[in-house]
């Protein structure tokens, strides 16, 4: 198994807690989609892939078409994807993907957030890239009609990184810029897309003490418990 796998398996053991924040996220990403390319999943792929994660997430359906028939009327707040980049204490890189319609309030709650506990808000690029953004996808295994050493080779084109079986089904895992083409061909394939999304797997990733791990995780936990935010990275080696 490669480092996508271990970066998995890391995230996993760390799953949003609360299930409405879970909703908040994903009925952004479905306002951000529906605002991009319309209501109508079967002709917007992004909204499609939201849909999938939404269901994976086990929210309702009632909810699910509410967010889009919200997200379609004209006075429906915009949001706008904006990522943060840092250090948190023991020089750990910190990427900080948010979702906001108010970016001077969100500016503020990061920038609180590295300096109550020790870190430095950076500047554009200052560590962004320390991390590779992939894109993934995980297919329900029974809807496969081949081997994962034949499906490695299917996606060799895609410029696939890793392709591994787990209790939650097939995980592929490719750069961030073949989400589309993947989606496409997996669907003409007919195998069923249960989830997808992106991530950003450090390249590098450093080990620190038992104590030094709980102060940068006291500056994770205070930016993912930020309304605005929708995904936290890092790169401290997780024990």
């Amino acid at each position: 198994m490669g480092r996508a796998f271990e970066f998995r398996k890391a995230r996993k053991m760390k799953r949003w807690s609360a299930m409405a924040k879970t909703f908040t996220r994903i009925g952004k990403d479905i306002a951000m989609a529906v605002k991009e390319g319309g209501p109508n999943p079967e002709t917007n792929s992004r909204l499609r892939a939201v849909i999938q994660n939404a269901k994976a997430a086990n929210m309702p359906k009632d909810n699910i078409e509410r967010a889009i028939k919200k997200a379609s009327e004209k006075d429906t707040a915009e949001y706008k994807e904006v990522l943060f980049e840092g250090y948190a204490p023991h020089g750990i890189a910190v990427l900080v993907e948010t979702a906001t319609d108010n970016n001077n309030r969100t500016v503020a709650n990061v920038r609180a957030a590295f300096n109550k506990c020790n870190g430095t808000l950076g500047t554009s690029g200052s560590v962004v890239f320390m991390f590779d953004h992939t894109c993934n996808f995980r297919i329900d295994a029974s809807s496969v009609k081949m081997d994962l050493e034949e499906l490695e080779l299917e996606l060799i084109d895609f410029d696939v990184e890793e392709v591994f079986d787990d209790e939650d089904g097939i995980i592929i895992y490719a750069p961030f810029e073949q989400f589309g083409a993947i989606q496409k061909f997996l669907e003409e394939k007919e195998m069923e897309i249960l989830s997808s999304g992106f991530e950003r797997i450090p390249t590098t990733t450093k080990k620190l003490s038992e104590e030094e791990e709980a102060e940068v995780d006291k500056l994770l936990e205070k930016l993912e418990d930020d309304d605005d935010v929708q995904n936290v990275y890092h790169s401290m080696e997780h024990s």
